[in-house]
């Protein structure tokens, strides 16, 4: 079974469904058994649904040309 230090290492492959069955099962065998666990990831999901709530801020002008001029200088990767 899947210690609570595991399972921190595991949630951002967890919540990105980029993990596999077995290691899906065991997460979930965590989570069943450990209160703090799922009040971590619950936190989680919590944080990123109100981070995905938010307005996409603009760039601002200034920083915008700067980064198209650092672009245009840029040499090709070898």
């Amino acid at each position: 079974m899947l210690t609570c230090q595991e399972l921190t290492e595991l949630v951002t492959e967890y919540a990105e469904g980029r993990m596999g069955p077995w290691r899906r099962i065991e997460f979930w065998m965590h989570l069943g058994m450990c209160k703090h666990c799922r009040a971590y990831v619950s936190q989680l999901r919590a944080t990123v649904r109100a981070v995905g709530a938010l307005p996409p801020e603009p760039v601002p002008p200034e920083v915008k040309d700067e980064l198209l001029e650092r672009l245009r200088h840029m040499r090709p990767a070898r």
